[in-house]
């Protein structure tokens, strides 16, 4: 017999004696425990049997073991709580399989401009491909919003024969209202195009385009507000388009499923009549996200 098991014989004595002489502090001095040791072996015995007279860790043991062993049907409920607290959900991708499949819009604050005023830069990048336009307005108004998708980006879609499927937003009151009198909800109604948002407070849920914003800080307004005194929100688009154009067609793109390729070259390859199956296999590649 094992000095565990001989342990274990011993607490099994403990309850039995002091039910016999009706005294448990009596008991206790015989046996050699403890009032409060006592009452936990009773509570140990209750709730786990005879395996809750061993010591803790083999008590541990065999509980891991019973869990591993059955079987947990999760509800949806669960299933959702589990996704939301892994570290392996949490770093999960935006997927977009093709051109025009995910479009991610945002509105980003530039700056002041002096004499102007608050200037603000509206943003949309394909998500598939990186492929990105920029207007500079001084509001954020529902309308501005409009007017980047109806000068530059749906255009460029329809130049290509693409439709854009989807388009992500935050929930700015650039981007959503009622669907009956919204100008943006309007306006995607109008082209068939379905609106999604992310939420609320997880800027992360619109990563492409966040990541794009603090690229364009870095590279670009920080650059060129030490470099040009800009007097007009005009010649700030200036120097912007141009550096959108070397961001499209001359910069190789190094995100994940980029393979290195310029966003332009992206677009063209992943318009959906050029979709190549083996470019699928290549996007699962988990590679960092850098614009």
């Amino acid at each position: 017999m094992t000095t565990e098991k001989k342990v274990a014989r011993r607490k099994l004595t403990l309850p039995g004696l002091a039910g016999q002489l009706g005294n448990v502090s009596k008991a206790c001095r015989i046996v050699g425990y403890s009032r409060q040791q006592f009452y936990e072996i009773r509570r140990n015995f209750q709730t786990y049997g005879a395996d809750g007279l061993l010591g803790k860790l083999d008590r541990l043991m065999r509980l891991e073991k019973a869990s591993a062993d059955r079987v947990v049907q999760l509800n949806e409920e669960q299933v959702a709580a589990l996704e939301r607290f892994s570290p392996e959900f949490r770093e999960r991708h935006i997927e977009a399989h093709h051109s025009g499949d995910l479009v991610a819009v945002d509105t980003f604050f530039v700056g002041h401009l002096k004499g102007i005023g608050k200037v603000y830069l509206q943003t949309a990048i394909d998500c598939c491909s990186r492929f990105a336009w920029g207007r500079l307005y001084t509001n954020k108004m529902p309308l501005t919003a409009v007017h980047l998708l109806n000068t530059d980006v749906v255009p460029h879609f329809e130049e290509h024969g693409v439709p854009i499927k989807t388009v992500l937003s935050d929930n700015g009151r650039e981007f959503c209202g009622r669907l009956d009198r919204h100008p943006y909800e309007l306006f995607l109604q109008l082209e068939g195009i379905e609106h999604r948002k992310t939420k609320v407070r997880r800027p992360q849920s619109n990563g492409i385009v966040e990541r794009f914003h603090r690229t364009l800080l870095d590279e670009h307004f920080r650059v060129e507000g030490r470099r040009t005194r800009f007097e007009t929100v005009e010649q700030m688009q200036e120097a912007l388009d141009a550096y959108l154009v070397t961001h499209n067609t001359a910069r190789p793109h190094q995100g994940r499923g980029m393979n290195g390729r310029t966003p332009g070259r992206a677009f063209l390859d992943r318009i959906p009549a050029n979709d190549n199956p083996q470019e699928d296999n290549d996007r699962n590649i988990d590679q960092t996200e850098v614009a």
